[in-house]
Protein backbone atom coordinates (compact mmCIF):
# COMPACT_ATOMS: atom_id res chain seq x y z
CA UNK A 1 0.00 0.00 0.00
CA UNK A 2 1.18 3.23 -0.93
CA UNK A 3 2.19 6.16 1.91
CA UNK A 4 -0.64 8.98 1.52
CA UNK A 5 1.07 12.26 1.07
CA UNK A 6 -0.63 15.35 2.65
CA UNK A 7 -0.28 19.15 1.13
CA UNK A 8 1.71 20.07 4.53
CA UNK A 9 4.37 17.55 3.62
CA UNK A 10 4.18 17.92 -0.13
CA UNK A 11 4.69 21.87 0.53
CA UNK A 12 7.78 21.25 2.80
CA UNK A 13 9.43 18.95 0.20
CA UNK A 14 9.32 21.23 -2.49
CA UNK A 15 10.67 24.42 -0.53
CA UNK A 16 14.12 23.63 -1.87
CA UNK A 17 12.75 24.59 -4.99
CA UNK A 18 13.05 28.17 -3.85
CA UNK A 19 16.39 29.27 -2.30
CA UNK A 20 15.35 32.69 -1.93
CA UNK A 21 12.61 31.88 0.52
CA UNK A 22 12.89 30.96 4.09
CA UNK A 23 9.31 29.25 4.01
CA UNK A 24 7.16 31.96 3.86
CA UNK A 25 5.66 30.84 0.58
CA UNK A 26 5.44 27.36 1.98
CA UNK A 27 3.52 28.60 5.27
CA UNK A 28 1.16 31.20 2.66
CA UNK A 29 -0.01 27.99 0.24
CA UNK A 30 -0.95 26.39 3.94
CA UNK A 31 -2.53 29.21 5.50
CA UNK A 32 -4.77 28.97 1.90
CA UNK A 33 -5.39 24.99 2.41
CA UNK A 34 -6.46 25.51 6.13
CA UNK A 35 -9.30 28.67 4.96
CA UNK A 36 -9.94 26.17 1.47
CA UNK A 37 -11.24 23.70 4.77
CA UNK A 38 -13.37 25.76 6.18
CA UNK A 39 -14.80 27.37 3.30
CA UNK A 40 -15.89 23.76 2.39
CA UNK A 41 -17.12 22.68 5.27
CA UNK A 42 -19.71 25.41 4.95
CA UNK A 43 -20.50 24.89 1.00
CA UNK A 44 -21.39 21.17 2.21
CA UNK A 45 -23.59 22.04 4.52
CA UNK A 46 -25.25 25.60 2.82
CA UNK A 47 -28.28 23.92 1.95
CA UNK A 48 -28.64 23.15 6.00
CA UNK A 49 -27.80 26.54 7.58
CA UNK A 50 -28.65 29.91 6.41
CA UNK A 51 -26.42 30.86 4.19
CA UNK A 52 -27.94 29.87 1.21
CA UNK A 53 -29.50 32.92 -1.24
CA UNK A 54 -28.39 36.56 -1.79
CA UNK A 55 -27.68 39.74 0.96
CA UNK A 56 -28.90 41.96 -0.58
CA UNK A 57 -25.81 44.04 -1.93
CA UNK A 58 -24.08 43.99 -5.02
CA UNK A 59 -20.12 43.60 -5.35
CA UNK A 60 -17.62 46.08 -6.91
CA UNK A 61 -18.40 43.68 -10.45
CA UNK A 62 -21.98 45.18 -10.15
CA UNK A 63 -23.21 41.62 -9.29
CA UNK A 64 -25.87 40.43 -6.33
CA UNK A 65 -23.22 39.18 -3.61
CA UNK A 66 -24.00 35.62 -2.06
CA UNK A 67 -23.64 34.89 1.45
CA UNK A 68 -21.72 32.48 1.19
CA UNK A 69 -19.34 34.94 -1.26
CA UNK A 70 -19.58 36.83 1.70
CA UNK A 71 -18.47 33.91 4.15
CA UNK A 72 -15.58 32.63 1.74
CA UNK A 73 -13.97 36.44 1.37
CA UNK A 74 -14.02 37.04 5.00
CA UNK A 75 -12.23 33.58 5.53
CA UNK A 76 -9.37 34.03 3.12
CA UNK A 77 -8.50 37.21 4.05
CA UNK A 78 -8.99 36.31 7.29
CA UNK A 79 -6.13 33.31 6.96
CA UNK A 80 -3.79 35.87 4.78
CA UNK A 81 -3.83 37.97 7.61
CA UNK A 82 -3.50 36.25 10.13
CA UNK A 83 -0.20 34.36 8.83
CA UNK A 84 2.42 36.93 8.28
CA UNK A 85 3.56 35.99 5.11
CA UNK A 86 1.48 38.45 2.75
CA UNK A 87 1.31 42.40 3.17
CA UNK A 88 -1.46 43.04 1.02
CA UNK A 89 -4.96 41.14 -0.78
CA UNK A 90 -6.72 42.08 -3.76
CA UNK A 91 -10.18 40.06 -3.68
CA UNK A 92 -12.72 40.28 -6.88
CA UNK A 93 -15.15 41.52 -4.01
CA UNK A 94 -13.29 44.26 -3.03
CA UNK A 95 -12.83 47.14 -5.28
CA UNK A 96 -9.27 48.32 -3.33
CA UNK A 97 -6.61 46.41 -1.97
CA UNK A 98 -6.92 45.31 2.09
CA UNK A 99 -3.53 45.96 3.39
CA UNK A 100 -2.68 43.82 5.87
CA UNK A 101 -2.46 46.24 9.23
CA UNK A 102 -0.27 44.20 11.44
CA UNK A 103 3.44 44.94 12.41
CA UNK A 104 4.44 41.55 11.66
CA UNK A 105 2.48 41.59 7.97
CA UNK A 106 4.25 44.69 7.21
CA UNK A 107 7.84 43.62 5.33
CA UNK A 108 6.03 40.77 4.08
CA UNK A 109 7.39 39.28 1.10
CA UNK A 110 3.93 38.18 -1.00
CA UNK A 111 0.75 39.87 -2.00
CA UNK A 112 -2.21 37.45 -2.97
CA UNK A 113 -4.61 38.08 -5.64
CA UNK A 114 -8.04 35.77 -5.33
CA UNK A 115 -11.61 35.28 -6.31
CA UNK A 116 -12.86 33.32 -3.12
CA UNK A 117 -15.73 31.90 -4.62
CA UNK A 118 -16.18 31.80 -8.51
CA UNK A 119 -19.22 30.16 -9.88
CA UNK A 120 -21.82 31.66 -6.75
CA UNK A 121 -24.60 32.00 -8.99
CA UNK A 122 -24.28 28.22 -9.10
CA UNK A 123 -24.50 27.86 -5.20
CA UNK A 124 -28.34 27.88 -4.10
CA UNK A 125 -29.02 24.99 -7.21
CA UNK A 126 -25.67 22.93 -5.72
CA UNK A 127 -23.39 22.75 -9.12
CA UNK A 128 -19.80 22.99 -8.12
CA UNK A 129 -18.34 26.27 -6.93
CA UNK A 130 -14.60 27.03 -6.84
CA UNK A 131 -11.39 29.54 -5.50
CA UNK A 132 -8.70 30.99 -7.64
CA UNK A 133 -5.69 32.21 -6.23
CA UNK A 134 -2.29 33.94 -7.34
CA UNK A 135 0.81 34.80 -5.40
CA UNK A 136 3.42 37.28 -6.47
CA UNK A 137 6.51 38.21 -4.60
CA UNK A 138 6.12 42.64 -3.87
CA UNK A 139 8.00 44.99 -6.23
CA UNK A 140 7.73 47.52 -3.25
CA UNK A 141 10.60 46.96 -0.82
CA UNK A 142 9.12 47.56 3.11
CA UNK A 143 5.94 49.07 4.37
CA UNK A 144 2.34 48.54 3.63
CA UNK A 145 1.77 46.75 -0.17
CA UNK A 146 1.14 48.71 -2.47
CA UNK A 147 -1.01 48.58 -6.08
CA UNK A 148 2.33 48.37 -7.69
CA UNK A 149 2.68 44.80 -6.35
CA UNK A 150 -0.23 44.33 -7.78
CA UNK A 151 0.05 45.23 -11.39
CA UNK A 152 2.07 43.00 -12.35
CA UNK A 153 2.11 40.34 -15.72
CA UNK A 154 1.24 36.91 -14.89
CA UNK A 155 4.47 36.19 -16.10
CA UNK A 156 5.71 36.92 -12.48
CA UNK A 157 3.64 35.05 -10.56
CA UNK A 158 5.37 32.44 -8.17
CA UNK A 159 2.45 30.57 -7.43
CA UNK A 160 -0.98 30.04 -8.59
CA UNK A 161 -4.17 27.41 -7.89
CA UNK A 162 -7.32 26.96 -7.31
CA UNK A 163 -9.91 24.55 -5.32
CA UNK A 164 -12.97 23.41 -6.76
CA UNK A 165 -15.88 22.59 -4.13
CA UNK A 166 -17.91 19.15 -6.26
CA UNK A 167 -18.40 15.65 -5.24
CA UNK A 168 -14.89 15.69 -3.91
CA UNK A 169 -12.87 18.76 -2.84
CA UNK A 170 -9.93 19.34 -4.53
CA UNK A 171 -7.09 22.07 -4.44
CA UNK A 172 -4.73 22.19 -7.99
CA UNK A 173 -1.33 24.59 -7.28
CA UNK A 174 1.86 25.05 -9.22
CA UNK A 175 4.77 26.94 -8.07
CA UNK A 176 6.18 26.85 -11.85
CA UNK A 177 7.46 23.29 -11.44
CA UNK A 178 4.78 21.47 -12.77
CA UNK A 179 0.92 21.18 -11.66
CA UNK A 180 -0.11 19.02 -8.99
CA UNK A 181 -3.58 18.16 -7.35
CA UNK A 182 -4.77 17.09 -4.08
CA UNK A 183 -8.23 15.50 -2.63
CA UNK A 184 -9.53 16.71 0.62
CA UNK A 185 -9.59 12.88 2.71
CA UNK A 186 -12.65 14.12 4.94
CA UNK A 187 -11.95 11.40 7.31
CA UNK A 188 -8.74 12.96 8.55
CA UNK A 189 -9.57 16.57 7.29
CA UNK A 190 -5.86 16.54 5.15
CA UNK A 191 -5.60 16.97 1.50
CA UNK A 192 -3.49 14.23 -0.25
CA UNK A 193 -1.56 14.20 -3.01
CA UNK A 194 -4.14 12.39 -5.94
CA UNK A 195 -2.96 13.88 -9.08
CA UNK A 196 0.58 13.63 -8.95
CA UNK A 197 2.54 15.59 -12.16
CA UNK A 198 -1.20 16.56 -14.00
CA UNK A 199 -0.72 17.10 -17.98
CA UNK A 200 -3.57 18.50 -20.27
CA UNK A 201 -3.54 16.03 -23.07
CA UNK A 202 -2.50 18.15 -26.53
CA UNK A 203 -6.19 18.07 -27.81
CA UNK A 204 -9.85 17.01 -26.68
CA UNK A 205 -13.11 16.32 -27.60
CA UNK A 206 -14.81 19.19 -25.72
CA UNK A 207 -15.39 23.15 -26.03
CA UNK A 208 -16.92 24.98 -23.10
CA UNK A 209 -18.66 28.17 -23.84
CA UNK A 210 -21.94 30.27 -22.96
CA UNK A 211 -23.62 29.19 -26.51
CA UNK A 212 -26.64 31.75 -25.21
CA UNK A 213 -24.46 34.57 -26.59
CA UNK A 214 -23.51 32.88 -29.69
CA UNK A 215 -25.35 35.73 -31.59
CA UNK A 216 -22.93 38.30 -29.60
CA UNK A 217 -19.60 36.45 -30.08
CA UNK A 218 -16.64 38.15 -32.50
CA UNK A 219 -16.98 36.58 -35.82
CA UNK A 220 -13.80 34.24 -35.07
CA UNK A 221 -15.50 32.52 -32.09
CA UNK A 222 -18.48 31.32 -34.21
CA UNK A 223 -16.29 30.42 -36.74
CA UNK A 224 -14.57 28.50 -34.68
CA UNK A 225 -18.11 26.64 -32.98
CA UNK A 226 -18.90 25.67 -36.38
CA UNK A 227 -15.84 24.38 -36.59
CA UNK A 228 -15.99 21.85 -33.36
CA UNK A 229 -19.64 20.86 -34.78
CA UNK A 230 -18.82 20.10 -37.97
CA UNK A 231 -18.48 15.93 -38.92
CA UNK A 232 -14.64 15.08 -39.50
CA UNK A 233 -13.41 11.47 -38.83
CA UNK A 234 -9.47 12.57 -39.08
CA UNK A 235 -9.80 15.22 -36.40
CA UNK A 236 -12.10 13.07 -34.33
CA UNK A 237 -14.95 16.02 -35.01
CA UNK A 238 -17.94 17.01 -34.13
CA UNK A 239 -16.96 17.76 -30.43
CA UNK A 240 -19.40 17.91 -27.57
CA UNK A 241 -20.17 21.02 -25.85
CA UNK A 242 -20.09 20.76 -22.47
CA UNK A 243 -20.77 24.29 -20.11
CA UNK A 244 -20.80 24.18 -16.33
CA UNK A 245 -21.28 27.78 -15.97
CA UNK A 246 -18.86 27.32 -13.22
CA UNK A 247 -15.03 28.24 -14.47
CA UNK A 248 -12.99 26.44 -11.67
CA UNK A 249 -14.98 23.37 -12.74
CA UNK A 250 -14.93 23.86 -16.54
CA UNK A 251 -11.23 24.09 -16.88
CA UNK A 252 -11.11 21.24 -13.85
CA UNK A 253 -12.62 19.10 -15.90
CA UNK A 254 -10.63 19.97 -19.46
CA UNK A 255 -7.03 19.93 -17.16
CA UNK A 256 -7.43 16.51 -16.61
CA UNK A 257 -9.58 14.97 -20.04
CA UNK A 258 -8.56 17.71 -22.33
CA UNK A 259 -10.81 20.37 -23.92
CA UNK A 260 -10.83 24.06 -24.78
CA UNK A 261 -12.62 26.67 -22.60
CA UNK A 262 -13.57 29.96 -23.84
CA UNK A 263 -14.93 33.63 -22.67
CA UNK A 264 -14.79 35.70 -25.71
CA UNK A 265 -15.62 39.34 -25.77
CA UNK A 266 -19.52 40.31 -26.16
CA UNK A 267 -21.27 43.27 -27.74
CA UNK A 268 -22.74 43.72 -23.92
CA UNK A 269 -18.91 42.99 -22.29
CA UNK A 270 -16.56 44.55 -25.61
CA UNK A 271 -13.57 43.95 -22.87
CA UNK A 272 -14.32 40.04 -21.88
CA UNK A 273 -16.21 39.01 -18.64
CA UNK A 274 -13.39 37.08 -16.43
CA UNK A 275 -10.83 39.47 -14.24
CA UNK A 276 -6.91 39.40 -15.56
CA UNK A 277 -5.71 39.33 -12.08
CA UNK A 278 -7.43 36.45 -10.08
CA UNK A 279 -8.90 34.41 -12.63
CA UNK A 280 -7.15 34.47 -16.07
CA UNK A 281 -3.71 34.82 -14.72
CA UNK A 282 -3.50 31.85 -12.43
CA UNK A 283 -5.31 29.36 -14.77
CA UNK A 284 -2.93 30.85 -17.39
CA UNK A 285 -0.11 29.62 -15.10
CA UNK A 286 -1.60 26.32 -14.30
CA UNK A 287 -2.35 25.69 -17.87
CA UNK A 288 0.56 26.42 -19.21
CA UNK A 289 2.62 24.64 -16.42
CA UNK A 290 0.55 21.77 -17.38
CA UNK A 291 1.49 21.82 -21.13
CA UNK A 292 -1.92 23.46 -22.58
CA UNK A 293 -2.23 27.37 -23.85
CA UNK A 294 -3.74 30.49 -22.72
CA UNK A 295 -4.56 33.23 -25.11
CA UNK A 296 -6.75 36.47 -25.22
CA UNK A 297 -7.61 35.41 -28.93
CA UNK A 298 -4.44 36.81 -30.62
CA UNK A 299 -1.85 36.85 -27.32
CA UNK A 300 -0.33 34.73 -24.54
CA UNK A 301 -2.36 35.92 -21.71
CA UNK A 302 0.55 35.65 -18.96
CA UNK A 303 1.86 38.70 -20.82
CA UNK A 304 -0.69 41.18 -20.81
CA UNK A 305 0.38 44.30 -18.86
CA UNK A 306 -2.29 44.81 -16.12
CA UNK A 307 -3.57 48.52 -16.06
CA UNK A 308 -6.46 48.18 -13.35
CA UNK A 309 -7.30 45.49 -10.06
CA UNK A 310 -10.43 43.91 -11.91
CA UNK A 311 -9.19 44.96 -15.77
CA UNK A 312 -11.39 41.91 -17.77
CA UNK A 313 -10.19 40.40 -20.84
CA UNK A 314 -11.23 37.66 -23.04
CA UNK A 315 -9.95 33.92 -22.46
CA UNK A 316 -9.48 30.78 -24.34
CA UNK A 317 -7.84 28.24 -22.32
CA UNK A 318 -6.93 24.52 -22.25
CA UNK A 319 -5.74 22.06 -24.59
CA UNK A 320 -2.50 23.74 -26.93
CA UNK A 321 -3.55 22.50 -30.57
CA UNK A 322 -7.16 23.27 -29.57
CA UNK A 323 -6.43 26.95 -28.55
CA UNK A 324 -3.93 27.68 -31.34
CA UNK A 325 -7.11 26.36 -33.41
CA UNK A 326 -9.27 29.10 -32.12
CA UNK A 327 -6.31 31.56 -32.13
CA UNK A 328 -6.88 30.77 -35.85
CA UNK A 329 -9.94 31.45 -36.32
CA UNK A 330 -9.76 34.87 -34.62
CA UNK A 331 -6.99 35.92 -36.66
CA UNK A 332 -8.70 35.32 -39.64
CA UNK A 333 -12.29 36.38 -38.95
CA UNK A 334 -11.81 38.63 -35.54
CA UNK A 335 -9.50 41.62 -36.89
CA UNK A 336 -9.77 44.28 -33.93
CA UNK A 337 -7.52 43.03 -31.13
CA UNK A 338 -8.80 43.68 -27.30
CA UNK A 339 -6.76 46.27 -25.92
Amino acid sequence: MSKVKTLGQFIIEKQADFPYSKGELSRLLRDIGIAAKIVNREVNKAGLVDILGETGDKNVQGENVKKLDVFANEQFIAALSSGGECCAVASEENEDIIIVDNAVSQNAKYVVAIDPLDGSSNIDVNVSVGTIFSIYRRISLSGPGTMEDFLQQGTEQVAAGYITYGSSTMLVYTTGKGVNGFTLDPSIGEFCLSHPEMKIPKNGKTYSINEGYYIHFPDGVKKFIKYCQEEDSKSNRPYSSRYIGSAVADIHRNLINGGIFIYPTTSQSPKGKLRLLYECNPFAFIAEQAGGKASDGFKRILEIQPKSLHQRTPFFIGSAEMVEKAEDFMTKYSTVEVK
